[in-house]
């Protein structure tokens, strides 16, 4: 299969989420034999962070303008399939372009679906728009339950699918290294999920000046006051997450508000954090639960009462019974080789779909 993405970012993990997710599941894709051309707008901020800028599991390419898409106008119509993701520069201008230039299977790959929908009901166009939807075949979502439903019955989506977020198993595994920390979090700065940082790491390390926590990520404002027992790191690259995440006796996830709002919105930090070893405390959204068993996988938390007795606890058999139960659980169902495999069996039933469609359209004009 040929696959032609056209994504935010491949090349650098800073201040964002989406090369990460992109990397395990291409690299992934890749392995199943497929051919991937990825392409990427030429942005300032991420030229001068690359940590990627040759992968070595599908071609990368820059373009400066969507205009400059027509270049790979050939290669874009010869694919069997092309995908568009959230968050990618003039995305309403570029999923046209794509759509009129795609022949095969035309996919929206939205890592961010209850941001997006929360854009398009304030009728902001930032990188979709609803006319958009239905003309994509496959609408593949950070995002499942109900929120997929509401894809196709409001927006005309064809199919929309949950395809989450995945870790790569070969990547991140535990790492030999010293505890210096009870309770971490890594994530980039956003004003809805800061409150809630407040709650469940800044007032418990507070409340607990002897305890050692660490917020690792850009973004974050000048005027936060950060208890002095909180390690501030200002970007950990990729290739130090598993270090980062073995180095914390627990990993908080911390989940934004529209994400909450609409549950079923794993956040790569539990499969990454999990896969490390380090168990997990999080904020509750529904849905949870078809991730990471709540009291046996994951614990749920909504305040500093609840995290203190948690890292206050002696008993570590206890913590390192979660840890393992939550890494046998990621690695049985929610590795990059899971969501790649995924991945190509949407594609081909989209395409099958496709097919079925235009050859019922032909009948019906004949």
């Amino acid at each position: 299969m040929r696959l032609v993405v056209l994504g935010l970012t491949l090349s650098s993990s800073w201040g964002n989420g989406h090369a990460t997710t992109f990397r395990a599941l291409l690299r992934a894709f890749a392995k199943r034999g497929h051919e991937v051309l990825f392409l990427e707008r030429d942005k300032p901020w991420y030229a001068a962070h690359r940590d990627m800028p040759e992968p070595g599991f599908c071609r990368l390419e820059f373009y400066q303008e969507p205009e400059g898409l027509r270049r790979w106008r050939d290669e874009i119509g010869a694919a069997d399939a092309v995908m568009v993701g959230s968050y990618v520069p003039d995305g309403v201008a570029v999923g046209r372009m794509a759509q009129e230039m795609a022949r095969g299977v035309r996919a929206f790959y939205d890592i961010d679906t209850p941001v997006t929908l929360a854009k398009l009901e304030k009728g902001d166009e930032e990188y979709l728009s609803p006319a958009l939807i239905p003309g994509y075949d496959l609408y593949c979502s950070f995002t499942g339950g109900p929120t997929l439903e509401l894809l196709m019955r409001r927006y005309g989506s064809p199919a929309a699918r949950a395809l989450y977020c995945s870790v790569d198993a070969a990547a991140y595994q535990p790492v030999e290294t010293p505890r210096r920390w009870d309770l971490s979090y890594l994530g980039t700065y956003s004003p809805d999920r800061q409150p809630v940082l407040e709650r469940l790491l800044l007032e418990p390390a507070r409340r607990a000046p002897q305890l050692r926590f660490a917020v690792a990520g850009p973004q974050y404002p000048a005027g936060i006051d950060w208890p002095a027992n909180v390690e501030r790191l200002e970007h950990v690259p990729p290739s130090e997450h598993p270090a980062f995440y073995s180095a914390s006796r627990y990993t908080l996830n911390v989940t934004r508000a529209d994400m909450v709002r609409a549950g079923f919105s794993p956040s790569v930090r539990l499969f990454e954090a999990a896969a490390c070893g380090s168990p997990v405390i999080s904020d509750r959204w529904d849905g949870i639960g078809d991730v990471l068993s709540p009291g046996t996988e994951i614990l749920l938390a909504d305040g500093a009462e609840d995290v203190l007795p948690i890292l206050l606890d002696p008993d570590d058999a206890a913590r390192d019974r979660q840890a393992a139960a939550a890494r046998r659980r990621i690695l049985a169902a929610h590795t990059a080789e899971h969501r790649a495999a995924q991945l190509e069996a949407m594609l081909q039933a989209a395409w099958h779909d496709r097919t079925t469609r235009h050859a019922a359209d032909e009948r019906a004009s004949a």
